[in-house]
């Protein structure tokens, strides 16, 4: 990040200049604590941080106040981040939540108008991903070299690939949550829903939590059922555990994309819209909301082959 904050425009010399040499983000940390709890997914509140952590540091470099930014600052850090930026999505996204930012602390009366309002973001391709999906032979080779290296690597590997879980879904899951045919899931939201379970994929996690499925519920000590994906101590798999790993595997199973949960998770959509699942079936397997998301797994989508018109067409023939 430092390397686009060493190059700003002339513009930002004229911008306000504080005394304080404290740094925004920990000045206002009781404020960005409360606005970021006030969203209940926990991907939205860690992104949402790390895109005003950024925001922060461009205004400390700048020297200006969190609460003293004016649209002109919000312009200035825009253009910087679209020059260096390949993504006009991730800018628009950033200063999305910059703009939800200073809309929470108008309506806690913090400020008396947001400096977000109106201010410009770059076009994006509704369309557009920066995701590459593997290929179903690259799929395979990282599912061999996940089942060389643990049972839990296997597991949480061919979950994700068959199912097309957020890897928030798949670490959350609870031994309880697992059934003959199906998998109780928390959806962004706390929504609870159940999502079909290959036989193969439940195999694993039966093996993995060592239970039959004769267990109706497993339960600890404490009373609740525990945890499936956990590590050899007995803690929570993080998500930046299971993405380091996962660039790990790719590189043995010689696979030169970035793979990630989420790379996977697009695997999983690009490979059943290749193969004929209806898109309204995957939208709801995805949990999406909007199709518009689920189109973006469409790569097929532009072929003329594919075109209404071809089928349609040969009635009037």
């Amino acid at each position: 990040m430092s390397g686009e904050l060493d190059v700003i425009p002339s513009e930002a010399s004229e911008l306000i200049r504080t005394d304080s040499t404290e740094p925004n983000f920990v000045k206002y940390r009781e404020l960005i604590g409360s606005w970021v709890i006030s969203y209940t997914s926990e991907n939205t509140q860690q992104a949402y941080l790390n895109d005003l952590k950024i925001f922060c540091i461009f205004l400390d470099e700048a020297g200006i106040d969190l609460l003293q930014v004016r649209r002109t600052h919000l312009d200035v850090f825009s253009r910087v981040h679209e020059q260096y930026t390949d993504s006009n999505a991730s800018v628009a996204r950033r200063l999305a939540a910059i703009s939800a930012f200073y809309r929470f602390l108008l309506l806690d009366e913090v400020i008396d108008k947001s400096p977000a309002d109106y201010i410009r973001r770059p076009p994006v391709d509704p369309d557009f991903t920066a995701t590459q999906a593997l290929t179903q032979r690259e799929a395979l080779r990282l599912l061999d070299a996940a089942t060389e290296h643990s049972l839990r690597t296997q597991t949480l590997v061919d979950l994700l690939l068959s199912t097309g879980l957020r890897i928030s879904e798949a670490l959350n899951i609870k031994q309880s949550d697992i059934s003959e045919g199906r998998l109780l899931i928390t959806r962004k939201g706390g929504k609870k829903s159940a999502v079909y379970l290959p036989e193969h994929t439940l195999r694993n996690l039966r093996e993995l939590t060592r239970t039959t499925g004769s267990d109706v519920e497993n339960l600890d000590s404490s009373g609740t059922s525990p945890l499936v994906f956990i590590t050899r101590t007995g803690k929570p798999w993080q998500r930046s555990n299971v993405d380091g790993l996962l660039r790990k595997l790719a590189l043995t199973a010689s696979i030169r994309k970035t793979v990630s949960a989420h790379v996977l998770r697009h695997t999983h959509a690009t490979l059943a819209l290749e193969m004929g699942v209806a898109l309204h079936h995957l939208q709801d397997s995805l949990g999406h909301k909007d199709p518009r998301t689920t189109r973006r797994y469409d790569h097929a989508r532009s072929r003329l082959e594919n075109s209404s018109a071809r089928i349609v067409g040969t009635i009037f023939e």
